[in-house]
């Protein structure tokens, strides 16, 4: 082994001695070149380390210009160039080791033993602040060759997709179709968590549209496939309009939910779920589409999911308890519903979900704006909504036979309960049983 040989290997070893990962680029193609007579006393190194970091283990390092090149250490007669490793955990696996430089490159040409491979050589390089993306002519795309690009990091995918969506700009043509040709690839090399990190950065006003281009690439295909599968079941938008997707319902959904809360993030990833229980409840009969019980299905679907994404607890029970409720403001509630409605912390991101199905749908407000109606009385005690007894009772206790006195002696209850007169069963019989006496209302 030459001196130079070990003298890298010396190097490389004082630095994972550090803590960092450190190996010489392409090992046998470097013996075999610093064997051939008159060849230059040059070695390349691929670390995780940046300069301040070489800096600090290599007081003597020189920056360098050449690109690709993270610093130059002068020593013993031999140059070592170091070139940063990629560490992405999106990156492809065959692309983690540089194995060509442009050092290298050049001495297979000079031999005249240039391989395929080299026709987009990859060397890994310090991460743009723009995330390898360019917004030129009012798109996105994908730096240089979309392809080899993804290969340093597919998460490039998702980043693209949510700046898309962040922008409402459209994606450039050929990083489109890199986007769908490695789309299989983002599942296979992306932690869920990191895929999950840049969809945290979707507004929420917008991720309707992330979630449009998640499922146009197929990346929601498997990474939710619950969700893309809703695409394939049928449901009835309204008599006029006909049938319509699940998958095209909950988009506009999740389009319409943030117009009365813009920054409710965790409420509308609750609308991407509210109807997931669809897939699993749909019957067909009769010429109809009925999915019975399908937000509490879909609230145990949610469920899985969200924890298969590794969620926290908490926004998992947040999230799963919209997805099982959002269907009670869909009928019209009494005074006991709406009080069970007000019961639950999240009611007003319910009704946000329900006003934003109506909407979806095209359908009618009736039920939801009796529903309102009767939230303002949900803060009233229910002794003053309801009397003690009810028109058969009073009956029973004045002996009257049924007509308009009832009601007469039925709302003075209701006054005498609210004015704290009548407060049990048995003062209200008293009081009605006076109240037709002094009126001369009783036999």
């Amino acid at each position: 082994m030459s001196q130079p040989f070990k003298d890298a290997v010396g190097l490389c070893k004082t630095i994972m001695r550090n803590g960092y990962d450190a190996y010489v680029i392409n090992a046998r193609l470097q013996k075999s070149a610093l064997a051939e007579s008159g060849a230059e006393l040059a070695m390349d190194i691929s670390t995780e380390l940046d300069f301040d970091g070489l800096k600090r283990q290599f007081p003597t390092i020189e920056a360098c210009n050449e690109e690709g090149v993270t610093g130059l250490l002068r020593q013993g007669g031999t140059s070592f160039f170091f070139h940063p490793a990629s560490v992405e955990d999106g990156g492809h696996p065959e692309e983690c080791v540089a194995r060509l430089t442009p050092r290298l490159l050049k001495i297979l040409q000079e031999r005249g033993e240039i391989p395929l491979s080299a026709a987009c050589p990859y060397l890994p390089s310090v991460q743009d602040q723009d995330h390898g993306l360019s917004f030129d002519n009012g798109e996105i795309r994908i730096k240089g060759f979309p392809d080899q690009a993804l290969k340093q990091d597919y998460l490039l995918v998702v980043r693209a997709l949510r700046f898309a969506a962040n922008y409402h700009l459209p994606i450039e043509p050929n990083t489109w179709m890199a986007i769908i040709r490695g789309a299989r690839r983002v599942l296979d090399y992306c932690p869920a968590s990191d895929i999950m990190d840049e969809w945290r950065k979707v507004e929420a006003e917008n991720m309707h549209a992330f979630v449009q281009l998640l499922f146009e690439c197929q990346i929601l295909h498997g990474f939710i496939p619950e969700i893309a599968a809703l695409s394939r079941v049928k449901q009835i938008k309204s008599p006029e309009a006909g049938e319509e997707t699940v998958l095209a319902h909950t988009i506009d959904v999740m389009r319409h939910y943030p117009e009365v809360l813009p920054y409710d993030w965790y409420g509308t990833l609750a609308c991407m779920f509210h109807d997931v229980g669809k897939l699993y409840t749909v019957e067909y009969s009769d010429g109809q589409w009925s999915f019975l019980q399908h937000h509490r299905v879909g609230a145990k679907v949610t469920r899985k999911i969200l924890n298969r994404l590794h969620f926290p607890a908490e926004d998992i029970d947040l999230i799963c308890t919209l997805v099982r409720d959002h269907m009670r403001p869909h009928f019209m509630l009494t005074d006991k519903g709406i009080r069970r409605l007000m019961a639950i912390d999240e009611y007003p991101r319910i009704l946000e979900m329900v006003r934003a199905d109506i909407k979806a749908r095209g359908g009618s407000y009736r039920e939801f704006n009796h529903n309102l109606k009767m939230l303002e009385r949900g803060d009233t005690p229910e002794e003053a909504l309801e009397p003690f007894l009810n028109g058969r009772d009073i009956m029973q206790a004045t002996g009257l036979k049924p007509g308009p006195t009832v009601g007469i002696i039925r709302d003075a209850l209701l006054k005498a309960q609210i004015a704290g007169d009548v407060t049990g069963i048995e003062e209200a019989k008293d009081f009605v049983i006076r109240y037709a006496k002094n009126e001369g209302m009783g036999n």
